[in-house]
């Protein structure tokens, strides 16, 4: 068996931090995976936080040629939709998605992750999330209506065992800024409109708009995700951390150009209200896959 990295599905974590790095000029993917997978050991849980390491598929790919889908990539070009839309690519070579039980514990961790790479890696963007009024995001609506529960989740997320890159998973990082003068300037109706469901209980509309982000990322259509999506930012400067993982590329790539337009010219209504500043995929290993690279005593 390969074992998940357990941060995936730990839900009622209160605090998250989202790091990217890139691999400074001259050093070695190998060093890299060995920094990454020694955090892992022995600070996964100290103080309540958990950490997910994730990979540029072609930077794991270089070193473990059959531990990996041979079609997953990376987002190495930016998603051009309807009228010029585009989904901007800002892939990097690794990711630490850190949660906790509150912020000071997943700072200091945080720190320390930094810290220990920066010999080998300058660290490209860096943002912080909580959660909002449960499972609302910051346009007030309920996010992850779709989810499967814990239960389910695995069979979506995780690569089957005997598959390359089993007991791993791939993640879609975006983060999305919200226009929130225009959002909140729509009556709840036409906000009902947009997004495909009610406001209060997150009732699907019958019928929902053709574009409306309900029907332009139709599960059901584009096959099923597990998503930990966070709100992120200030009172005045905010949006949502888009942290989909599915076990196949494809249904999160096919999302994505619906979204923009891409297959048909329509546009998901939702994107003129929110815009993408970010954009990567990475392969998140098993907890044995990435166990290998480490010299850290446990």
């Amino acid at each position: 068996m390969n074992t998940p990295q357990g941060g995936i599905f730990a839900l009622g974590t209160a605090s998250h931090a989202y790091l990217e790095f890139d691999l400074q000029a001259g050093n070695d993917g190998r060093a890299l995976l060995t920094a990454m997978a020694n955090l892992r050991e022995p600070r996964t849980t100290i103080g309540g936080v958990n950490l997910v390491s994730g990979f540029r598929p072609e930077l794991w790919r270089e070193r473990v040629p059959d531990g990996v889908p041979a079609e997953l990539a990376g987002f190495n070009h930016d998603v051009v939709g309807a009228n010029g839309y585009v989904m901007p690519a800002t892939q990097h070579d690794a990711m630490l998605w850190l949660s906790g039980s509150a912020y000071d514990v997943v700072f200091d961790e945080a720190r320390e992750a930094i810290n220990a790479l920066a010999p080998l890696t300058t660290i490209a963007d860096e943002t912080s999330s909580w959660p909002y009024r449960g499972d609302r995001d910051l346009t007030g609506f309920v996010d992850g209506s779709e989810n499967p529960s814990l239960l389910e989740a695995p069979d979506v997320a995780l690569i089957p065992q005997g598959r390359p890159g089993a007991g791993g998973t791939i993640l879609l990082l975006q983060k999305w800024a919200h226009d929130v003068k225009a959002w909140e300037s729509l009556p709840v109706a036409s906000q009902e409109q947009v997004i495909g469901r009610s406001k209060p209980e997150s009732i699907e509309l019958d019928p929902k708009p053709r574009d409306s982000h309900v029907a332009r990322t139709d599960q059901d259509v584009f096959g099923h995700i597990f998503r930990r999506n966070m709100p992120y930012g200030t009172v005045t400067d905010h949006g949502t951390m888009f942290v989909g993982f599915s076990a196949e590329q494809r249904p999160l790539t096919a999302m994505l150009d619906s979204m923009a337009g891409v297959t048909d010219g329509l546009r998901d209504a939702l994107t003129r209200y929110t815009r993408p500043l970010t954009g990567a995929f990475y392969f998140v290993p098993s907890t044995e896959a990435i166990g290998r690279f480490t010299t850290a005593p446990g």
